[in-house]
């Protein structure tokens, strides 16, 4: 997989940890994963594969990985407690080294646990170098998101018109697409759009509301 990423992101982030793909990648994948998965989670089991498997001890990964579910950026001190912080917090979790199969080597799968009945969320990402990430999957859904754009992600059964109406209702509103894919897995789609600017609440309200998704999540 291609790396997207700028100058500024190669030179390396601030941090706290020994390494830019280890740590600092590490803690933004789990944190924009915390912010994509619905709140309320009490567990997260982390897959771990290739590097990330073999020297997450070592390099902190497993610290930044729990800072970032916490919400924790890779600059932030409390990474290095971020057990502690977890305990406090009433979240549980497992590191589980794992093959994840044709994947970047620094790549951890996440489940996001709930009490009672709620059913699990799993987001993939790949630390792919510099402090630079991509999430590559939700529920399943191969995308390629690189946290630098405002980001709509809709999940639906196979309709039509779908596609028309976020479109028609983004035009509307004076907002200009950067770029759409859509993923499909049997008679489920994943639409991703991406953004020049930042939607506002009513818009995204507006999308919501209009259609029957099974999941939608704004990231600004």
């Amino acid at each position: 997989m291609p790396v997207n990423a700028s100058i500024f992101d190669i030179i390396g982030p601030v941090m706290v940890g020994p390494s830019s793909s280890h740590t600092a990648g590490a803690c933004k994948i789990a944190n924009i994963a915390r912010k994509i998965a619905d709140p309320g989670f009490n567990e997260v089991d982390f897959y771990l594969h290739g590097s990330f498997a073999k020297t997450y001890k070592g390099h902190g990964t497993n610290r930044a990985l729990v800072g970032g579910i916490l919400g924790f950026g890779p600059e932030d001190d409390r990474i290095i407690n971020s057990f502690e912080y977890a305990k406090e917090a009433g979240i549980s979790y497992n590191f589980i080294p794992t093959d994840l199969g044709d994947v970047h080597p620094n790549t951890v799968k996440m489940v996001f646990k709930y009490p009672k009945d709620k059913k699990d969320i799993e987001i993939q990402g790949s630390s792919i170098g510099g402090g630079a990430i991509v999430i590559n999957k939700i529920y399943g859904n191969p995308i390629e998101y690189y946290a630098k754009r405002p980001t709509l992600f809709m999940s639906y059964g196979e309709q039509k018109g779908i596609i028309a109406f976020v479109s028609n209702v983004l035009y509307n509103n004076g907002y200009n697409i950067y770029e759409m894919k859509t993923i499909k897995d049997g008679d489920n789609v994943m639409l991703v759009c991406q953004l020049d600017e930042p939607l506002t609440d009513e818009i995204i309200e507006t999308i919501t509301k209009g259609k029957n998704f099974t999941f939608i999540k704004y990231l600004g």
